[in-house]
């Protein structure tokens, strides 16, 4: 056990060094030498020193720690994010602090006291409230991820409405599909509701009438399920879409689960499309037809600003940073598959 009596001082004093190398012996940052690093080592050891973590981060403003926000944790796209995030907040020696709100009615509640402890968050859009993030942002840095952010808090995220457009288009022009249904609820998602946005601005754009409104479930595999077995029955009276375009992958290989469990053939009786560009969306059978966003560089740049906010304090935030995305053809829309692939997505 530790000895909370022996402060870092005593310890100083019995290796012969200042203060400052004992912290940065007992942090393992800095540089030191092998000889002034034994004898700290010893010291410590025998007197059974334990640093007050808690105390140096109350004395220094710092908790070496970020918070990360998230409404749930299912699917490869929140893995990718935290992968990406880590990929920066590792190196610079912050841990992760990782908060699912569920979108629970106490979300903001329970982000705020979260910010009580780490150094800086960042929050996926649509989580919790602009009210919330505010005051969060008055405690620490925040950056808004794959979202739009009130006044003065930078956010980041990739480019939803263009590259949706921009497949729409595809499957309209190139293909000469015109009846399209949309697969995913904007309620609460800033990337549904632009991606919903591109899905129609397309339409309008060819002077063509889109559908009065999206067919609204989740975001997972499951959800994509449900949707084909709404959209692709068979029977009397039932009118097949000649096309679904779904607002992320794992809803898109959920329909295609259901339409190849119908017997139905993609792209020949049914194109399907997704975006993200996950990793399964080039394994599956047809390759899925998508869009490609850079999720770890997301949430690799959101780490960043956080990081940068936390150690320049006082510094110019930097605003609102849109990552490109780009559409990749595969099969399941009709197009031969591309030279390369891969990717990572939500």
């Amino acid at each position: 056990m530790g000895n909370s009596r022996v402060t870092v001082r005593e310890i100083a004093r019995l290796a012969g060094v200042s203060v400052a190398t004992v912290s940065r012996v007992s942090n393992g940052t800095g540089q030191v030498s092998p000889e002034m690093r034994r004898r700290v080592l010893e010291a410590i050891e025998k007197h059974g020193y334990r640093p007050d973590h808690l105390g140096r981060a109350l004395a220094a403003r710092r908790h070496g720690a970020l918070g990360l926000v998230f409404p749930g944790l299912s699917g490869p796209y929140f893995t990718e994010l935290i992968q990406g995030f880590e990929s920066e907040a590792v190196p610079s020696q912050a841990s992760v602090h990782i908060l699912c709100t569920h979108l629970r009615e106490d979300s903001d509640a329970q982000v705020l006291e979260m910010g009580r402890r780490v150094d800086g968050v960042a929050v996926i859009g649509g989580t919790i409230s602009d009210t919330a993030l505010s005051r969060l942002a008055e405690m620490v840095p925040v950056v808004v991820v794959a979202g739009e952010a009130p006044g003065g808090v930078p956010s980041i995220r990739v480019e939803n409405t263009a590259s949706m457009a921009a497949l729409t288009r595809h499957l309209l022009v190139d293909h000469g599909l015109r009846d399209l249904v949309f697969v995913g609820n904007p309620e609460g998602s800033p990337d549904v509701t632009q991606r919903w946005t591109g899905f129609l601005d397309a339409h309008r754009s060819l002077g063509l009438r889109p559908p009065a409104a999206p067919v609204a479930v989740g975001l997972q595999q499951a959800d994509g399920v449900l949707a084909a077995e709404r959209l692709l029955r068979a029977g009397r009276g039932v009118r097949r879409p000649e096309g679904v375009v779904c607002a992320n992958d794992e809803t898109a290989l959920g329909v295609l689960v259901g339409a190849l469990g119908r017997g139905l053939r993609v792209p020949q009786d049914v194109v399907i499309t997704g975006f993200d560009d996950a990793p399964m969306a080039a394994l599956v059978t047809p390759g899925l037809t998508t869009v490609r966003q850079p999720v770890r560089d997301l949430a690799a740049e959101a780490a960043r600003i956080v990081l940068t906010a936390v150690d320049r304090p006082g510094a110019p935030a930097p605003g609102d940073l849109v990552l490109p995305t780009e559409p990749v053809l595969r099969r399941s829309c009709g197009c031969p598959p591309p030279l390369t692939t891969g990717g990572t997505g939500k």
